[in-house]
């Protein structure tokens, strides 16, 4: 008889959430994780840093409130406090996750896990120990840490993995090498408490995988706001320059170089399963990634792995849905989620949140369509908000008028990407989601405005 009926790999959001809900549907779980429960996102990725940026923007707000009548020339920036709560909450938060595997009878392994078979996971503790368990299933979750190229003196760079552990003083300036989500996360943060920042991307635009005008005007957002930004720009070295750290790289076929107290290494993550398979066991790879089917199974028989680990896609929502998706077909449960339909989101100032395609990628694979948009000039929270120009695409069908895609550049559009999502899962068409009467005063209502742009231009 075997100890446990799944054994998952990894206590972040796909390992916690998967555990969670194959225990409800009746099977025998345990979780093993080296580190804190919640795993990175919770620790050392997306809550952390949506913490910070909390901070940095009641900081912001305080200090700009001058304009609206309130002034706040005694406001300081405490950094040694920042972090504190950055790390209370998420201790918060990670205790809730022990606690809801205490409440599901769930067991948590804590140590770090070693496959030795396609039903036997070893489990190596702190102090050495070694405890060995046998399994129906094994799910592996183990996420993504950041990638850090070769590029002569990068180690002298922070990861953002280092740079949530915190700093007791504010950086006069800082580089920032990737003009990715990470990277325009802390640009946003540090801007915010008055650093100066540099942000070095190497395509043609920063958030380079997004639709075009989101990344064109996120750069003329920065820019007012003082942050320095080159793209096209590919780093050559970076070395100590004194107190600061020197980044050579080349713009427009010129050498440039920019200095700051810190530079920190955005430009990407890799998937992790160093060290997870012991000799003679393996799996085949995809790259640098886990390759697993369509069920999620990898070429070892009841090994299945989700998330950052195996998926193109790596965010902590589609590590999730995959994790439920996952043992929820091991128990012959019908898929709840459609995974085909992915909300992203950015937490810069305007936020930005899109889902499905853009016009680009959608006249790539030949798909004709048609595009609605409306600028918030005229929207009354925006105004009142001023965050700079705030903007609404959504992109259909131009035959069926079936919605495809939509990309969301204002305040709250995190909170407000979640309907979108929905219409496109559902399959609506523009007339469809444009019927639903939106609240006056909101920002959400400046959806009504983009959505009867596109059902005018689809006829």
């Amino acid at each position: 008889m075997t100890d446990y009926q799944l054994i998952v790999i990894g206590a972040g959001p796909g390992g916690y959430e998967a555990a969670l809900r194959a225990a409800k549907l009746g099977k025998k779980v345990a979780v093993v994780e080296r580190r804190e429960a919640g795993g990175t996102c919770l620790n050392r990725g997306c809550i952390p840093t949506k913490t910070l940026l909390h901070s940095s923007a009641i900081y912001r707000d305080a200090k700009n409130g001058a304009h609206c009548g309130i002034h706040a020339e005694d406001i300081r920036v405490d950094m040694a406090e920042i972090f504190a709560y950055k790390r209370a909450v998420s201790q918060k938060l990670s205790a809730g996750i022990e606690s809801l595997f205490k409440s599901a009878k769930i067991d948590l392994l804590h140590g770090t896990a070693l496959i030795t078979g396609s039903g036997s996971v070893r489990v190596t503790d702190a102090d050495g120990s070694a405890n060995d368990y046998t399994c129906g299933d094994i799910l592996i979750a183990t996420g993504s840490v950041p990638s850090r190229p070769p590029i002569p003196g990068l180690e002298l760079a922070m990861t953002s993995d280092e740079l949530l552990e915190g700093c007791d003083h504010l950086y006069r300036s800082i580089v920032i090498i990737g003009g990715g989500v990470i990277g325009i996360e802390f640009a946003t943060f540090y801007a915010d408490l008055g650093c100066a920042v540099t942000v070095i991307e190497g395509m043609d635009r920063l958030l380079p995988n997004m639709d075009k005008e989101l990344g064109q005007n996120l750069a003329l957002i920065l820019k007012k706001q003082g942050v320095k930004v080159f793209t096209n720009a590919m780093v050559q070295r970076v070395e100590q320059a004194g107190e600061d750290l020197a980044v050579h790289f080349t713009c427009k076929e010129k050498e440039e170089t920019v200095s700051g107290e810190a530079v920190l290494c955005a430009i990407g993550r890799r998937a992790y399963c160093d060290g997870l398979f012991a000799d003679g066991v393996g799996v085949e790879m995809n790259g640098r990634s886990i390759a697993v089917d369509e069920n999620f199974e990898t070429s070892l028989p009841h090994v299945y792995a989700i998330g950052d680990v195996s998926s193109k896609i790596q965010l902590a929502h589609v590590a999730t849905a995959q994790g439920i998706a996952c043992v929820e077909r091991l128990c012959g449960v019908q898929d709840h989620t459609d995974l085909s339909v992915v909300p992203s989101c950015i937490y810069c100032r305007p936020e930005i949140a899109v889902v499905g395609l853009t016009e680009a990628e959608a006249k790539e694979v030949g798909i004709p369509v048609k595009v609605g948009k409306h600028v918030l000039f005229g929207n009354a929270k925006t105004v009142i908000a001023d965050p700079g120009r705030c903007f609404m695409k959504f992109v259909a069908h131009a035959e069926t008028h079936e919605l495809l895609g939509a990309q969301l550049m204002c305040e709250h559009a995190s909170d407000m990407i979640g309907g979108a999502a929905q219409a496109l899962a559902n399959r609506l068409t523009a007339e469809q989601f444009c019927r639903a009467m939106r609240p006056h005063p909101s920002f959400e209502e400046a959806m009504t405005a983009a959505l009867e742009d596109l059902c005018e231009k689809l006829g």
